[in-house]
Order: C-alpha cells, then structure tokens, then sequence
C-alpha cells in the first residue's frame, strides 16, 4: 500500500483526496491543509464547506493540518495549491520528503505529481520547473516529477462522475523494492496508481504540453466569459474557443510541446470544459467583467483562486521571449490589468487584420 499526501485543500486538493481514496489500488490517503483549524472542522465533519460544499470526504482520508504529518512516509506527494503559493509549500515540505536515489526514482524514493494548471506569476515557471528548483539539491530532481491536467472540475471527480485526465512524466520509476534493474515510465506508475472506476488516466511524455496547456486554457477562458458577460452569443464562444485553440498551439509547439497534446485532453478537452462550463472559475470572472463588475470587487466575494488571472502577463512575458503573437491574452491582460474595457477589447480584436486560417 501507497501513502498519497496531498498538499492543497482547496476544492481540487479535497476532490483529489475522495477520488484517489477509490482507486483499483489501495492507498493510505493524507491531505493537508494549510489552516489547522480549517483542518480540524474538515476532519470532524467530514466535509469541506468552505471549497466543496456538500461532497463527504471519505472516512478513509486522514486530514491535517500538520506537513510533517501528512508527509510522513509518503510514496506519491500531490500538489494542488494555487501556482502563486506552490513554490513556499514545496519549500515548506522539502525537509520532509524522502530523497532521490540513483538516476532513477525506486520505490523508497517519494515522486512528485502536479496538479496545478498555472504558471508562477513571478517567474513565468511552470510548476515542474519550480518543483525542480526546489529540489535542486536532492538531485537528479527531474526524474521524480509527473504532472496532472486535463477537463477535471472538482466538484464532478469528488462526486464520482466519469472524468478523463492525463499524466505526463519523462522518467522511469522502479517497479518494486526486489525488481532491482526493472523499470517502468514514471506516467505509467502514476496511471495505475491513480486509476478507478470514474476516473480514467491517459499517460504521456510531454510534460511542457501539458503544463502550457493547463495554464493556457484559463486565460481563455476568461475571455469567454467576458463574451458571455457582454451577452454575444454562441458564434463567438465558438469563435474563441477555435481561436483560443490555434492561440495555445502556437506558443506550446515553439517551446517544444507536441500538437498531439494540444488537440488532446489537456489542450483541446480542458479548454472546451473551462470555456463553456457553469463551474469554470476562469469563465465565471469572465462574466463578471463582461457585466461591468471590478477585478478587485469579483475576486473579493470569492475564496476560489481563478488561475488565468495571474498567468496572462507570465504567458505574454513567454510569448514576447519567442516572438509570439497572443492576441486573446493580450486583450484579457489588458481587461485585467490594465483598465481596458471588455467591449472595446472585443472590437479590437474583431478588427485585427484578415489572415489566413
């Protein structure tokens, strides 16, 4: 058996905690919480009202609001904080996770699996970068690292409808303890482990695809919402959607990714769900905008994070590095950020020069 800690527990980190609780394989679940006294309440009730309203956690997921605790013997460390704060809690927790050994993760040696689709505001990193940078000392930091993405809200995976992901890693991990020299793909390992009944794991190698991909999409998102705050109608959700798309391509494939991942689950999948879905946070501030409210009055009368929010500038800053056109993300930035108004965005990017598809 496989202890799981889970590091976030929001509504993503506590819908994690029940899903994985029922995996084919069994597992020792641990979800931590950064407010002990959110962790208490949660704990004895059962039941995350502040982010998950109405999903029971199983009983069989240990709650905490103590690191060391939740770390404690760990085989498989997920992490589903915001991506503002996840680089202060990989450093909080990296004198409780077990170390590397060899050039290959074996089964004493804990993996890393994110969970988080955003990039770090203040570098433009993604997630396994900064895990990367975090446990640069523990070396070779990069062949413990597997990331989670893909159309997942998390009050469906919490309650049990059917949901697809993926997971992307570049190592092999060991296969047991005694299989000495036998290897398998650290996506694979992460596959098996997280697999159930209502939720299904495709697995891949393209780590940057999907990290971008997961990021991207919440940006586009946003716009959608503005649209549907301005009250435009099902052409131009399908307009930007499909634009959306050829915009998160373009950028993904020249840093690297392959086009296979962006018309995959977590490219083409999850922009459709945050797009169009009534429990998308990234739309739902899109709405808002596009209805006239303030950034700052939207983001007050909520405690959910809304990832684009901070990673438009961080995917611009990327884009101007390479030469990269972001028209969407530029309007959404300049909606967010700097005072522009929806409608106006709306018309300057309708008024761009014609090109061929």
């Amino acid at each position: 058996m496989t202890k799981i800690a889970i590091l976030g527990g929001g509504s993503w980190g506590t819908a994690l905690s029940s899903v994985l609780s029922r995996s084919r394989k069994p597992h020792e679940i641990s979800l931590w919480m950064r407010d002990p006294a959110q962790a208490e309440a949660v704990a004895r009730t059962r039941e995350n009202e502040l982010y998950l309203p109405g999903c029971r956690i199983p009983p069989k997921v240990q709650i905490t609001g103590k690191l060391q605790e939740c770390l404690y013997d760990a085989g498989i460390i997920v992490g589903a904080m915001p991506s503002a704060h996840a680089r202060a809690v990989y450093t909080q927790a990296l004198p409780f996770v077990q170390d590397f050994v060899g050039g290959h993760t074996t089964a004493a040696a804990t993996v890393l699996v994110s969970a988080t689709k955003g990039l770090e505001p203040s570098t433009h990193l993604r997630m396994s970068e900064v895990i990367a940078q975090v446990f640069a000392s523990r070396q070779p930091a990069e062949t413990r690292i597997a990331v989670l993405s893909g159309p997942s809200f998390a009050l469906e995976v919490a309650r049990g409808d059917p949901t697809a992901v993926v997971v992307a890693a570049k190592a092999n991990v060991a296969l047991s303890k005694e299989g000495a020299g036998r290897f398998e793909p650290l996506s694979d390992y992460i596959q098996a482990a997280f697999a159930g009944r209502s939720f299904r794991l495709y697995s891949n190698d393209d780590v940057l695809g999907v990290e971008l991909a997961g990021a991207m999409k919440n940006v586009i998102a946003i716009a959608a919402g503005v649209c549907q705050g301005l009250g435009l109608g099902s052409n131009a959700i399908a307009a930007l959607i499909t634009r959306g798309l050829a915009e998160m391509s373009r950028l993904a494939l020249a840093l690297g990714a392959r086009p296979e991942t962006l018309s995959g689950l977590a490219g083409l999948g999850d922009l459709v769900l945050t797009c169009t879905g009534a429990l998308s946070r990234n739309r739902n501030l899109g709405i808002g905008l596009g209805k006239g409210r303030a950034l700052p009055e939207i983001l007050a009368s909520t405690r959910m994070v809304a990832e684009g929010v901070g990673t438009s500038g961080a995917l611009l800053a990327l884009a101007g590095e390479h030469h990269i056109e972001l028209p969407i993300t530029a309007q959404v930035e300049a909606i967010l950020h700097h005072g522009k108004s929806p409608m106006e965005a709306m018309v300057d990017v309708m008024e761009r020069p014609q090109k061929r598809e």
